[in-house]
């Protein structure tokens, strides 16, 4: 089959040939749609995962899919041949990815039925960023009315967060560059969000909104420590970047390290939210799979929203 490889780390991903992946023991083997571009395949190809995760070559990258069941391994319930899925590729080492024209997934968990409605390119993009953003959400236990910074706004995580927490009532700030991003990220809800310039004074523009601190905020991107700094006393920090508790030096902060490993609920509560146009997956860009190596140079140049591959 076709798929997205790196023979080595670091490397520049490439499209290749590779042999078919067969489904083991409760596992489906899905026809892929679509998927798309998280950080952790950019951060696969740039090396830096290489020592913390195992790596077995030819790599295949990619987290997200959406497709069609093909075959079922023994056990694999809850499915048939024939289903429209979509989800995560969780395997405990880096190289069975779903940037392929056919991915193994295990059948009870990082899976979910495609709901009518639901596109396969939305669906595609959907799992890892929309899963991180809900639990992000969650850790930080946010109320309604309650203030929130999104750092890294603009991007997969970014997006999908600003308008999950508009929607639960939250007053949202969000960090993005001016002129697209900008653009973009006040795009995503109504009313609009404030938006401060990652680029600048932070702080000041932030103090300058909330004097004593935001409630909450969610580390998608820049410094964890600086941005900790601007919550208030007994304040919350969701990091899907690695910030943990002795990162920061305010005792009276609470850090929550995010790993996003989604259950079948988490993502049908996702899936349920598009459909009923609650929530917006915001694909900015499709590229077919041979063009895979064009997607991630989009990735790179930090392209607002996700960047979706059709893998068809």
């Amino acid at each position: 089959m076709r798929a997205v490889t790196l023979d080595s780390v670091p490397a520049t991903p490439a499209v290749g040939e590779v042999d078919l992946p067969r489904p083991e023991a409760g596992e489906l083997l899905v026809k892929v749609a679509a998927s798309s571009i998280n950080g952790i395949d950019a951060a696969t190809a740039a090396g830096y995962l290489h020592g913390m995760m195992e790596h077995r070559f030819p790599l295949v990258l990619g987290q997200d899919f959406a497709g069609t069941v093909e075959a079922l391994g023994e056990g694999a319930d809850g499915f048939a041949v024939g289903d429209a899925v979509f989800g995560i590729a969780l395997k405990p080492y880096l190289g069975a990815g779903s940037l392929a024209q056919y991915v193994t997934v295990p059948a009870g968990h990082g899976v979910a039925h495609i709901p009518a409605g639901l596109k396969a390119g939305d669906a595609g993009a959907l799992g890892v960023a929309g899963s991180t953003a809900l639990v992000s959400l969650d850790a930080v236990a946010l109320a309604e009315g309650q203030t929130l910074l999104i750092s890294g706004a603009s991007g997969g995580v970014g997006s999908l967060a600003v308008q999950l927490a508009a929607a639960r009532g939250a007053k949202v700030i969000a960090t993005a560059r001016p002129g697209t991003q900008t653009d973009f990220v006040t795009g995503l809800t109504e009313p609009e969000v404030q938006v401060v310039d990652f680029t600048g004074d932070l702080e000041g523009q932030v103090r300058a909104i909330i004097p004593d601190g935001v409630d909450a905020v969610l580390h998608l991107a820049g410094d964890g420590a600086q941005l900790a700094a601007l919550l208030r006393p007994g304040g919350q920090i969701a990091s899907a970047t690695g910030l943990t508790q002795d990162d920061i030096e305010a005792q009276d902060v609470t850090v929550h390290t995010i790993m996003g490993a989604p259950g079948p609920k988490t993502l049908s509560l996702l899936a349920e939210q598009v459909v009923s146009g609650a929530l917006r997956v915001p694909v900015t860009a499709t590229y077919p799979l041979e063009q895979a190596t064009e997607a991630f140079a989009a990735f790179g140049a930090s392209t607002p929203g996700k960047i979706a591959v059709s893998c068809s």
